[in-house]
């Protein structure tokens, strides 16, 4: 039988840290009157006390407010504290506020570094780093009285014993980004201080349709299992979860009604990866050929025990690397296709190319009687369950981003509708985009909300976002996909390596260890080129900005093409000449081993 918690005992919403110089202490000023928090600084022990421990006159303490304690994270020869110094309250979760962290900081607990070897501190030094990057993680959320980590249908869904548990244990640990900084404390037994935090979007809006008000949320939920960055993090593990793994939940809400959607995307479920190596499209490699079927079969399992029937549409490319990719992932899931899952390729740039994304129609026509069967969630005035959703729609293309977003977009319009319908806003021929407003803001939510999604997995805003955002594809659209792209490629073999590193660290991904040097492995000779290379980049970009610019010219001056293609020409020679001499900057050295 599961343990039952104090209702009354909430999560503490504002807190004051005090930092003494033996110990920190969080005290709950929020009208709370539970204990305080008191973590040493000599070994990171933890105590609840009753009161504020006496100041010296000779060291008054430093004191500022708190919004939540985020983790306790251990590294090589340290303990640290990770606490929340700003939030932005940015709209309610089912009458509940959600938050968006502005702002983390990090406080050191332990103080064995100092008897620490200089091996080890230098490593620590490296720790640290990565922790820093670490608490800039973009698109974090938490609510102090609703559990984000579920959609409607599931906090519906919940028992009557389940819902008088604290908010971390009824979380769903795919989607607590947290988790693992929170050992410490949950050994503690400190409940009121747990506090799930959630990294993905969140994005919403109200709109009126004759006398109904509407509030429409779209909510993004990134899974931890096989978190990362795009390149370093491609394909499926053993276990079956992929990478870029995201739940999407649309919701409306109307006259105490709630109808929720969901949708997911994930990456296509191989064992395979891109090994960046400055080319701009890597190779993709497809490993254990022997072990697909298994893992396939083990991510389908997993998504039919959480969500019903499934139904994958597959947008990659038929030929080329992708093709292969495609040819593979075919061929396993026509071994695994059954009356609850269900495989469908797409060829997105096929069909659609460039521009023509109102050919997705073609799509949803194939997909349509699944949907209508599989329905959605529909909870009346009462909070009565009168529909649930019975199966998901699993989206894919490589990146599971761009060409992604566009086809869940699409999907997430056509199910509103119904929804509308069935509420009595919307009659049966009547459509969103019959009424501009409404239009305009349902897609801007889908826009921003891609435009997060793809931040924390490529660095960048989504391409193809123009016609998400205004329903059509522009010149500057295109200007700025180009931008993007160049921006992705630098990130994906300059910077993403350490960020890759620091996720893990923040996961428990990864053993720390001092076994391995710290000194890169490439020639001391090259360390120019390094150098160098943010001024490479810069002259590549000023490239392809003339360049573009000339061939947007073209039709009213022939001597714009000339010039389109010098400029075109520089950029290539500059990016060759970084390509020939920096090719070992990717391959950085590991800070530490797998976690077994």
């Amino acid at each position: 039988m599961m343990e039952r918690a104090d209702p009354a005992q909430k999560l503490y919403n504002r807190m004051r840290l005090w930092e003494f110089p033996d110990q920190y202490v969080v005290e709950p000023t929020d009208g709370s009157s539970g204990s305080f928090l008191a973590i040493s600084h000599v070994d990171a022990s933890i105590n609840l006390i009753d009161e504020i421990p006496q100041c010296s006159s000779l060291r008054v303490p430093k004191i500022q407010t708190i919004f939540g304690v985020v983790g306790m994270l251990k590294l090589l020869a340290g303990t640290y504290l990770l606490v929340i110094t700003e939030r932005e309250c940015v709209g309610s979760y089912l009458g509940h506020r959600i938050f968006k962290i502005s702002s983390m900081k990090i406080f050191p607990c332990d103080q064995s570094l100092k008897n620490s070897s200089e091996e080890q501190k230098k490593m620590e030094n490296e720790f640290y780093r990565l922790l820093n990057v670490a608490k800039k993680t973009p698109g974090l959320y938490f609510s102090y009285d609703v559990n984000i980590t579920l959609s409607a249908q599931r906090l519906h869904d919940l028992g009557d014993e389940s819902k008088l548990l604290p908010l971390w244990r009824q979380a769903d640990p795919r989607f607590l980004w947290n988790n693992y900084m929170m050992e410490v404390l949950i050994d503690n037994k400190l409940d009121p201080y747990l506090l799930p935090v959630v990294q993905g979007s969140f994005q919403n809006f109200q709109a009126a349709i004759g006398k109904d008000i509407l509030d429409v949320m779209l909510i993004a939920r990134r899974c931890t299992r096989r978190t990362g960055t795009r390149m370093w993090r491609r394909g499926a593990d053993s276990d079956g979860y992929v990478a870029n793994f995201v739940e999407t939940e649309q919701i409306v809400q109307l006259n105490g009604h709630t109808a929720s959607f969901v949708q997911v995307r994930g990456s296509i479920p191989l064992l395979w990866d891109q090994i960046v190596d400055l080319t701009y499209k890597p190779k993709f490699e497809i490993v254990r050929l022997e072990e697909a079927s298994r893992v396939v079969d083990r991510h389908f399992l997993d998504l039919r025990k959480k969500y019903g029937n499934v139904v994958a549409v597959d947008l990659v490319n038929k030929h080329g690397g992708e093709g292969r990719l495609c040819e593979k992932f075919g061929d396993v899931m026509q071994h695994i296709a059954s009356d609850d899952v269900r495989y469908l390729h797409f060829d997105f740039h096929r069909i659609c190319g460039h521009v023509h994304f109102e050919r997705l129609s073609i799509l949803y026509d194939q997909i349509e009687d699944f949907l209508i069967k599989n329905r959605y969630l529909l909870l009346n005035e009462k909070g009565e369950k009168v529909e649930g959703q019975l199966g998901v729609v699993r989206t894919n293309c490589i990146d599971c981003l761009d060409r992604t977003n566009v086809t869940q977009s699409m999907i997430g319009r056509k199910m509103l509708e119904f929804q509308l319908r069935r509420l009595g806003v919307f009659d049966a021929e009547e459509t969103i985009s019959t009424h501009p407003n409404f239009d305009e803001s349902f897609k801007v939510l889908w826009a921003n909300h891609g435009d997060d999604v793809s931040i924390q997995y490529s660095g960048t805003p989504a391409l193809k976002g123009d016609f998400v955002r205004y329903g059509k594809r522009t010149i500057q659209g295109s200007l700025n996909d180009g931008r993007n792209a160049l921006m992705r490629y630098y990130l994906n073999n300059f910077r993403d390596g350490t960020k890759q590193d620091a996720i893990d660290l923040m996961q428990g991904h990864y053993i720390l260890s001092v076994s391995r040097s710290m000194t890169p492995t490439s020639q001391e000779g090259r360390i120019e080129a390094i150098a160098s290379f943010p001024l490479a980049l810069l002259l590549i970009l000023t490239g392809f900005f003339f360049a573009t610019m000339s061939l947007g010219r073209v039709r009213n001056d022939l001597w714009n093409l000339l010039f389109s293609f010098i400029w075109a020409s520089m950029s290539l020679a500059i990016a060759a000449f970084v390509k020939a001499n920096g090719r070992v900057f990717c391959n950085r050295p590991r800070l530490h081993q797998p976690r077994r």
